[in-house]
């Protein structure tokens, strides 16, 4: 069953506020800033159930903690997120958009994402060093032996998976469920960035208490992240399916190598990440220019979907 046509009206405006407020101001403050909010209580329950990478493994017990503790911060969040809703219904359809929006913003970001990866570029002209510190601040992994080629690799690679995070999967998911729908996503995409570890981090051991949390993002980036692939690989080509699909296939991750892979195809380079993938290992090296053609390739698709949500409104309100 659709939405009325006022609803998808105000859900379209609501989302191209969004994106204006996003692109014009950037990330609200922390102390206001309700990503962080899910940060401290996943890193307050996070330190319950998981355990020290010393102390005895009880697979059942830290598994079922950490969904039980997902499923409370998700169910909060959602709550908030609904009582915002029904906030926003009492009032005129103009100033619904402007609340939900408002609400809905920090629940994606893309000019964070672009500004820190032409960061990463920018620190790589003055040194390697600056490049490698200037990327720690975007990945997980030891960055003090990579070459400048795969510093850039690395930058461009978080790009594309980070394109579909924090940008097209909020969005489908607010298409789809409104305003708890992407507040959800942004919940489970958090949880899954502190807790979906295959092992130890920080002196905890999350191989049992994070496989939840990695799991549900997983099911909720499925097809986002097919979605975003294509949008990175547009125009399109059929062909170009069969390689696509057997780049996202060599990650260990169901839905990051999608985005990574289209990026690597549309741009005929070569991404990878030591010791663990190397995407269209026949592309020539990543250089600088790459950066700033993948940043433009990104920023399309941001403003196709910022065009689909007004072709929407167009067509709810004619």
């Amino acid at each position: 069953m659709g939405l009325p046509a006022m609803d998808a009206a105000v859900l379209a405006a609501a989302a191209l506020v969004a994106l204006a407020l996003d692109l014009v101001f950037g990330e609200p403050p922390e102390r206001v800033h309700p990503v962080v909010a899910m940060g401290l209580y996943l890193g307050a329950v996070g330190r319950r159930v998981s355990r020290t990478v010393d102390a005895v493994v009880m697979p059942q017990r830290e598994f079922w903690g950490g969904a039980l503790g997902w499923c409370v911060g998700a169910a909060l969040a959602v709550a908030v997120a609904l009582a915002a809703v029904n906030f926003a219904q009492r009032l005129p359809p103009l100033l619904q958009a402007t609340v939900l929006g408002m609400f809905l913003k920090p629940m994606l970001s893309w000019r964070m994402l672009r500004d820190e990866v032409w960061a990463v570029e920018a620190s790589l002209a003055d040194s390697l060093e600056a490049g490698r510190a200037r990327l720690a601040r975007l990945v997980s992994r030891d960055v003090t032996l990579l070459s400048e080629t795969q510093v850039r690799e690395g930058a461009v690679s978080t790009l594309a998976e980070n394109l579909n995070d924090s940008v097209v999967a909020p969005l489908f998911w607010f298409a789809v469920a409104g305003l708890p729908g992407a507040v959800l996503y942004r919940f489970a995409n958090t949880a899954d960035a502190m807790w979906g570890y295959r092992g130890e981090r920080g002196g905890r051991d999350w191989i049992w208490s994070g496989k939840w949390a990695a799991r549900a993002d997983d099911a909720l980036s499925w097809l986002p992240a097919r979605g975003t692939a294509l949008l990175i690989a547009l125009p399109f080509r059929l062909q170009g399916w069969r390689a696509l699909r057997a780049n996202a296939g060599l990650t260990p991750s169901p839905n990051g190598g999608w985005p990574m892979g289209a990026m690597a195809l549309a741009l005929g380079i070569h991404l990878s990440k030591p010791g663990v993938y190397h995407l269209n290992p026949e592309g020539r090296a990543t250089q600088a220019a790459d950066t700033a053609k993948a940043l433009r390739r990104c920023e399309a698709v941001v403003y196709m979907l910022a065009a689909a949500a007004a072709v929407l409104l167009w067509g709810s309100l004619v």
